[in-house]
């Protein structure tokens, strides 16, 4: 059953020279191909491929050789690939992981092995605080980052209750926690999900018996596409106005269309971002695959992007070397040149949101305001490397 799993599991790009390959740069990468999830992990599959493109195929000046691998949402097949890139294929970074649960089953294996984790999605408070460790960095944020700009801007915009619901793991409690930290209003309901669930109506009946002036919802990916049309088809608008991090974006957005017209949610990315690299980022991604990137798509190509830097300016392919450039920050990415905390998780803006039509009928996300300028998470001060 191991086996299966692993040879149905991997795939592998390489964008080199067979002559080349001694002198060859591993990346494994680790995503969700597989299941409802799949279309995540198939964005970051894209943003990997096109920075890969963009980059000659090359990785700080070696030929690059990408290893994807399917964890199917399972942490311990997540810890078997783990094993299988550290000493098998033996890569010189790990990278990608969509799922908080996910990354801190594979964390101590990698990291404590001297082989560089970078996180392209998930951001769990603990590694960003007292388990933080030199050897993991993210190219993506802190799971409150994003929920407390939602809290702050609900704040700010004087409402006065709100029901949350988010699924039960880490980045779940986490993102709650962050909106509570910025929103001081009255929590009516504070609900955790099973990760995965399809149907909500349960939570919705409730949510409509509790009548929250505001719902704030974390659901990631076919989570989120489920709530939505659910809420909308139960006519959940006129109970309560819903606010989201995660929900509607460019993974949900196909599928959602126009009845998502109008929903204002948080993030640390846009597709309208005004900076070069991420307007050849999207105009390119949408030549490429037909549709808007998703802010998976753009942090996995940011991670490629920040391995390229960080391999160039040291001109080492050792950890501690291409760690200690990271670290600095001042790293090229689709967000402009972005910061690096104490703990190596990004310093960076929080925009608000709003979902439009572009010019040509498409669902898409617009800044409309900037809710934090330069925002590091607040666990920085516990980690001690």
């Amino acid at each position: 059953m191991k086996h299966t799993i692993m040879a149905v599991a991997v795939t592998t790009l390489m964008l080199a020279n067979s002559s080349a390959f001694a002198d060859s740069f591993k990346v494994g990468y680790m995503t969700t191909l597989s299941g409802s999830a799949g279309i995540i992990g198939k964005q970051m599959q894209n943003g990997v491929n096109l920075a890969l493109e963009h980059t000659g195929g090359k990785l700080g000046g070696h030929d690059a050789e990408v290893i994807f691998v399917d964890d199917q949402r399972k942490p311990d097949v997540a810890k078997q690939l783990a094993n299988r890139l550290i000493k098998r294929d033996k890569v010189n970074v790990v990278a990608g992981i969509i799922w908080s649960n996910l990354l801190m089953a594979i964390h101590k294996q990698v990291t404590r092995s001297d082989t560089l984790l970078i996180s392209s999605n998930a951001g769990p408070s603990p590694l960003a605080g007292d388990k933080c460790h030199k050897n993991f960095v993210s190219m993506s944020w802190q799971n409150d980052q994003t929920s407390e700009g939602m809290g702050k801007y609900m704040q700010d915009a004087g409402i006065n209750s709100v029901y949350m619901l988010a699924p039960n793991y880490q980045a779940g409690k986490d993102m709650l926690t962050g909106f509570k930290r910025h929103f001081k209003g009255e929590i009516i309901g504070e609900v955790y999900t099973k990760l995965g669930q399809s149907d909500f109506q349960a939570e919705l009946s409730a949510l409509r018996s509790a009548k929250p002036e505001a719902t704030f919802i974390f659901q990631p990916g076919g989570m989120a596409v489920n709530f939505v049309k659910q809420w909308n088809q139960s006519n959940m608008d006129s109970v309560s106005k819903l606010y989201s991090v995660f929900a509607v974006d460019g993974i949900s957005l196909p599928a959602l269309k126009e009845t998502a017209l109008g929903t204002i949610n948080t993030q640390t990315w846009s597709p309208d971002l005004d900076n070069d690299m991420n307007k050849k980022f999207v105009a390119d991604y949408k030549a490429a695959y037909g549709g808007y990137p998703s802010f998976y798509a753009a942090q996995a190509y940011d991670t490629m992007m920040a391995i390229d830097h960080a391999v160039r300016t040291s001109g080492s392919t050792e950890t501690e070397a291409m760690r200690s450039v990271l670290a600095k920050g001042n790293i090229p990415t689709t967000r402009g040149l972005l910061a690096m905390n104490t703990n190596q998780f990004p310093v960076q803006n929080v925009y608000l949101r709003e979902v439009i039509l572009d010019k040509e009928g498409n669902a898409t996300l617009k800044i409309i305001g900037t809710v934090m300028e330069n925002h590091g998470d607040v666990y920085a001060k516990d980690c001690k490397f």
